[in-house]
């Protein structure tokens, strides 16, 4: 069996736009309904979700079912070691939180890669887990160097400073931006939309296609998704599973008890 070719990494490359959708509820079942609809990527989140391993490991197979769509997950933390362990289960494309440096970027990297015999390898720990198959993919080993992606999270100061630097690192595939981290990190906690924020998005976006990387957002609100659609943004997030629930319900409740005093939000929560 050949390793599985990376359709998101091939298409992101290839300057074709990928719409997904941000996945909190850390269950396989509401995976498996979140693939049905068609994505093209479904991120399961390790950092901010309730999520473990084995949650993961059975998200992705539940989404494994339905082709259409690929499975990104989001580390809690760039390590070595925990990249190592998602990538073992089988997980092709990560997003990387809070890497506020091009050395951070840089050690993200290598800990994406296998040792290579031309030295432009990494430091992954090899390992005959579900990534190959437990060896059914035999090149495995010497050809995950090319099909895993790795994006970035830029979301503070720091990081937009550096941001140039960051996503010319070599093997940095893309860049998220991360609005509410970000209106935090720039003084406006919990107003991603102020317009100090939304200008150094549109900045962080137009140096990310400079570098000739891929950038990366989340929005609910689809007037502005299609906005950073249209400044060049490949990856984009258009909604949340638990967002969805939570909005939906409550909508429905209103509609039979509207003295309920249920509030339904205006806006969108993002990370």
């Amino acid at each position: 069996m050949k390793t599985p070719v990376n359709r998101f990494k091939k298409a992101i490359s290839e300057k074709q736009a990928q719409i997904g959708l941000w996945m909190g509820l850390a269950n396989s079942y509401s995976a498996e309904m979140c693939a049905m609809a068609g994505f093209d990527w479904l991120l399961v989140d390790g950092e901010h979700a309730p999520n473990n391993l084995q949650s993961i490991q059975q998200q992705l197979q539940a989404i494994a079912a339905y082709p259409a769509n690929h499975a990104i997950a989001r580390v809690p933390v760039g390590d070595t070691v925990v990249i190592k362990q998602y990538l073992d289960l089988g997980v092709e494309t990560l997003l990387v939180p809070m890497v506020d440096t091009p050395e951070h970027a840089a050690l993200c990297v290598q800990a994406m890669r296998y040792p290579q015999d031309d030295g432009k390898g990494g430091v992954r720990g090899m390992a005959g887990a579900r990534a190959s198959r437990w060896g059914m993919f035999p090149n495995y080993a010497k050809e995950a160097n090319d099909q895993v992606c790795l994006l970035v999270q830029a979301e503070s100061r720091e990081a937009l400073n550096h941001l140039d630097a960051i996503a010319n690192t070599p093997g940095v595939d893309g860049v998220f931006i991360g609005p509410a981290d970000l209106s935090a990190s720039l003084g406006y906690v919990g107003n991603p939309n102020h317009p100090d924020v939304q200008a150094a998005i549109e900045d962080a976006i137009a140096r990310i296609l400079k570098a000739g990387k891929a950038p990366g957002i989340l929005t609910s609100d689809e007037a502005q998704a299609k906005h950073y659609l249209s400044l060049g943004a490949l990856f984009v997030a258009v909604g949340l599973d638990t967002q969805i629930l939570v909005r939906q319900t409550a909508a429905l409740v209103k509609k039979f008890k509207p003295n309920a005093g249920i509030e339904l939000p205006t806006t969108g929560q993002v990370y």
